[in-house]
Order: structure tokens, then sequence, then C-alpha cells
């Protein structure tokens, strides 16, 4: 059977479908005629081996409890296996609902009420919610950003903050989330040494991982063996294969106490049974979607292409550097000298775009926008034009 859904220039009507994404807008108090390019999940269908494995499930017509064999936890871990030479054990696997879902489960299991908790802002934002939702301490480690808007670690100001701030758990971004960046094996390496050095638990979100087009990924656990006994490895494949509204997410974490620690919490919470649309889509992504995975980030880096071309050739005014991983995109708007207030105003009832405002990634994303280009081509092609008008007519005023 060949794979059918590789037409990802198609334009599929979303609104109408209770999606996030393209039905909210007016409960957020948008324009509805905005072209939604902010939340993480692409407008390309799913592929053709999801979708018959959802089909299947729903025609069988009995929807009761359901739980995986074997078979499941082998296809997560040959998916691991082949993409990043990552061995895992099934008994490290914990399933959970979501990753966000999981940060919080192990911010409550890993830390006590007070304790720091250690992000690398600008940063995904409910990184900072699951802390101080759970009467925790948000402590930043900022990262640094040069002229070409190239993210790195300050890795002594990484090591004050554990110290100064009582730091008990670090949440790892990687790829990260909004800057694209993917951290090396030698970053990784000098964050884990200071975490082993200090007693901080890693917990590492690598939902973006099957996501980077320059270099390769590395599962923080693969690093150093110590690493593995102290982290909690937190991985999905719902951004890979589009398939985030099903709800299931894979945790592995090799360390019998964290785990437990973290079932521990999960039970507390009265959770003990994934979708089972999920667990089924999840099964066949890995097991069959790979040449729908290949196609797609061939087209996501087109877009990327594209979007960079488009912005050095007809808006000048925004710097955008390609993301090394995601298929989010960290556009720099502080040269138009505008307020975040004013940016947004540019972006939303101007151009009329639904982005995702920087600053709510934390105060150094004050002046960007994230923009997710997992679209139809036409689509963001439509949405630069968008923006090349509103912002020229802004110049011409200015002049």
């Amino acid at each position: 059977m060949a794979e059918r859904n590789l037409n990802f220039d198609e334009i599929i009507e979303r609104h109408n479908t209770n999606s996030l994404k393209y039905d909210t807008a007016a409960k957020n108090g948008l324009p509805g005629d905005v072209l939604p390019l902010w939340v993480a999940d692409m407008d390309f269908r799913v592929s053709s081996y999801i979708q018959d494995a959802v089909i299947k499930q729903a025609e069988h017509g009995i929807y009761g409890y359901s739980d995986v064999g074997s078979g499941y936890f082998d296809a997560a871990a040959g998916w691991m296996k082949k993409q990043f030479d990552w061995e895992t054990k099934e008994d490290w696997l914990i399933r959970t609902p979501g990753v966000v879902f999981a940060l919080a489960a192990a911010v409550k299991a890993l830390t006590s009420e007070g304790d720091g908790v250690i992000i690398q802002r600008p940063v995904y934002y409910p990184f900072g919610a699951v802390i101080s939702n759970n009467n925790r301490r948000v402590v930043d480690n900022t990262l640094k950003v040069d002229e070409n808007g190239y993210y790195s670690i300050d890795f002594e100001d990484f090591e004050h903050k554990i110290i100064s701030e009582n730091v008990k758990l670090f949440i790892l971004c990687n790829p990260h989330n909004p800057s694209g960046r993917v951290f090396g094996r030698e970053e990784l390496e000098k964050l884990g040494n200071i975490c082993l050095k200090y007693n901080v638990i890693v917990v590492s979100d690598e939902i973006h991982s099957d996501l980077v087009f320059e270099g390769r990924h590395t599962v923080f656990a693969s690093v150093k063996p110590e690493f593995a006994e102290n982290c909690v490895i937190c991985t999905a494949p719902s951004k890979t294969f589009n398939i985030a509204g099903l709800q299931v997410s894979n945790i592995f974490a090799p360390n019998k106490k964290i785990r437990q620690a973290i079932k521990n919490e999960i039970n507390s919470l009265g959770y003990s049974r994934l979708n089972s649309a999920g667990l089924a889509a999840c099964e066949a992504a890995y097991r069959h979607g790979g040449e729908w995975y290949d196609a797609m980030k061939k087209y996501v880096k087109a877009n990327m292409d594209f979007m960079y071309d488009y912005i050095q050739k007809n808006i000048p005014e925004l710097k955008m550097r390609k993301p090394e991983g995601t298929y989010l995109v960290w556009i720099d708007f502080r040269g138009l000298g505008l307020s975040d207030k004013q940016i947004d105003d540019l972006a939303i009832n101007k151009a009329k775009l639904w982005l995702d405002s920087g600053r709510i990634f934390g105060d150094t994303g004050s002046g960007f926008q994230r923009v997710n280009v997992a679209c139809p081509r036409k689509l963001l092609e439509q949405a630069l034009e968008r923006l090349e008008k509103a912002i020229s007519l802004i110049t011409a005023n200015a002049l």
C-alpha cells in the first residue's frame, strides 16, 4: 500500500472543524479574516497510514478503555533508534497525553514548593506556566543573541543561577522553540556536567527532535551514561506527524527512582489510560510514516528558503535567520522601531495575520514574532504579501 497524502500544496479547509488555529480568532478578540500562522500544528493532511489506522479504529464501533502491547513500544523504540541511534528500554516509557502535561508532572514530582526551576528564555511559554502555577520559582538563564540572530548559551550565568537560586530542576528545550537552535553534543555536555555537579535533574523537551534541518539532533540521555540516570526525555509524534489533537506523548525516564516519582504524580491526578485513537496513530506513524515524513521535511525546508529569500528581497526591514530545527521561524521586527503593541497591531489589524507575539516567550522575545511555516506555499506567500504591504504603508508614512 502506497502513501497517498503527499500533496502538501493542497489547501484544506479547516474553518468550522473546531480548529484551535482557525476557529477561535473571535474568541481571542481578533478579526475573523486573519490568516493564522501561530499555533504549532501543520496545515497538511496526515500520512495516509495514520488516517487509515484511525478510520479502522473508528469503524470497529467500540471505544472502550485501551492499552497497548509490546508492538507499540517496538515502533516507538525503532523510530528513536533509526532517527537518533538511541537505544531505549520498555520499562523506561511513560505514556502521557502531552509533553506539557509531562513537564508539569515532573515539576511536581521532582521539586518542592519554592524550589527554583531553570529555563532558557525566550522559550516556549508553557515552561514558565507549569513552574509558577505549581508554586515553584522560574529562574531564567537567558540565551545570548548576536547581531545575526544566532542564539547561544551563557554557561557562566547558568551555573551562577543554579547556585544562587537553589535550582533543583532544569527544563531544556532542544530543538529550541522559538529560536530554532539545535544544541550540539558539546553544548549539551557542558549543561549536563553542570547539572550533575549541583544535583540538578534535567527534563529535556525534545518534541521537535525529528524536525532538524541543519546538523543532527542529539538525545540528551545519549551524551553520557551519567546523564541518562539524571534526566527525563520528552518526545511525541504530535509535531512530526501533525497529530497533536490525538494527545499522545512518549516520555522516557531511565532512572527508576525518577520514573516512579513521575508515575506516582500522574497517578495522583487520576490519569491512567490514553486516547485509543492516539495510540493507534502513534504506532502507525512510527511504523509506516517515513515516506510522508521525509517529503514533509523537504517541503517545509523549501518554505523556509522561500520565506528567507522573500524577506531579503521585499521586506529588508525584518531580519530572519533560518532555523536549524522546528518549523517555526523567529522574525526580528525591531528594525521597524515599533513597540510590541504596535507590532502586534501591524500583524493583526494591518496585515491580517495571526502570529505568536514574541513577548509571550519572555521579555527577551520583545520585538519578535513567531511564524509557523508548515503550510501550503500559497498560504505562506499570501501571508508574506500581506506583511510586505502593511510594512510598506508604515514606512511610506514615516517618510
